[in-house]
């Protein structure tokens, strides 16, 4: 089985898991899955993880994510996006730059959100978009989101483009929609390109089409996933302690999530606390040491 993680350029028209299934008949495994949901519409950069490479999924969709995001003044849809069904539209308000600037000040840093009813969240085991679908409104609770960084590209009345790195979680559809109500109108978004996720970025991305034609070409080592924790480099003794589940005391290690590594072998993740390490998801077992066999 290949073991490893896809810089995938989703392109518009495909949902994730249309990625997801294309890239299971590529490689010919089941054990398929991606990092951070892209919406049909949306393009870019997309990470799909294979084989041993899944068990990291949790661990990599902490990351901030960057996106250059299209929007329009004046027209409100029931997706958030311009491929839905128009609810409402209102005039737009004559604004200049600067006051969208003044605007988008309010929304830099923690915010409160609340995701749109045409998304992947479950309510009751069941995605919010197929009660959306049934006509059914589910109440949903804001939930707080980080916009590190939030600048504007193109005014260009109706619309405007912005620039975006935003925490995990955070839908730049209602971020859209958002700031055209604080600004006296309505809104919706007409474009997404995800052009970093973590340490993937768009610029080392591959299309569906080149990964097809050279499937070995373009997969990435399994601790990519993880490229943004410290790292622990233990010997053979410690290795096979923590790699089979034995807490280990390492002097002087402070408290943290490490990438565990033994002879520049990448081993998985583990935590340290009071200086004593223990495994949170271990991807390869070390072998007992030769000394430690030959002495019993």
């Amino acid at each position: 089985m290949n073991d490893g993680i896809l810089n995938v350029l989703k392109p518009p028209g495909m949902t994730s898991h249309d990625v997801v299934s294309r890239i299971r008949r590529i490689y010919h495994v089941r054990k398929v899955g991606h990092a951070g949901t892209l919406d049909p519409d949306a393009a870019g950069v997309l990470p799909v993880f294979i084989g041993n490479a899944t068990r990291l999924l949790e661990y990599s969709v902490t990351k901030s994510k960057h996106y250059r995001a299209e929007g329009v003044f004046g027209v409100r849809t029931d997706t958030g996006d311009d491929s839905g069904n128009i609810l409402e539209r209102k005039p737009v308000p004559a604004f200049t730059s600067e006051q969208m600037e003044k605007c988008l000040e309010r929304f830099r840093g923690t915010i409160l959100q609340i995701p749109p009813m045409y998304s992947a969240l479950k309510h009751n085991g069941k995605k919010l978009y197929e009660y959306a679908r049934q006509g059914i409104e589910i109440v949903r609770e804001p939930r707080p989101v980080e916009i590190f960084r939030l600048d504007l590209i193109q005014f260009y009345p109706p619309h405007f483009c912005l620039d975006i790195v935003c925490s995990k979680g955070t839908y730049v559809r209602t971020l859209l929609e958002d700031i055209a109500v604080s600004l006296g109108t309505c809104g919706c978004m007409t474009f997404l390109l995800r052009t970093s996720v973590g340490a993937y970025d768009i610029g080392d991305s591959h299309t569906l089409e080149e990964i097809e034609e050279h499937p070995n070409e373009f997969l990435l080592p399994v601790e990519t996933a993880v490229s943004e924790m410290p790292v622990l480099c233990v010997n053979q003794l410690q290795a096979y302690r923590i790699t089979n589940g034995v807490k280990t005391t390492i002097k002087d290690t402070l408290p943290g999530t490490y990438r565990l590594y033994c002879q520049n072998q990448f081993l998985g993740i583990a935590c340290a606390e009071e200086e004593i390490v223990r495994p949170l998801k271990i991807l390869t077992q070390v072998n007992r040491p030769e000394a430690m066999v030959m002495s019993d």
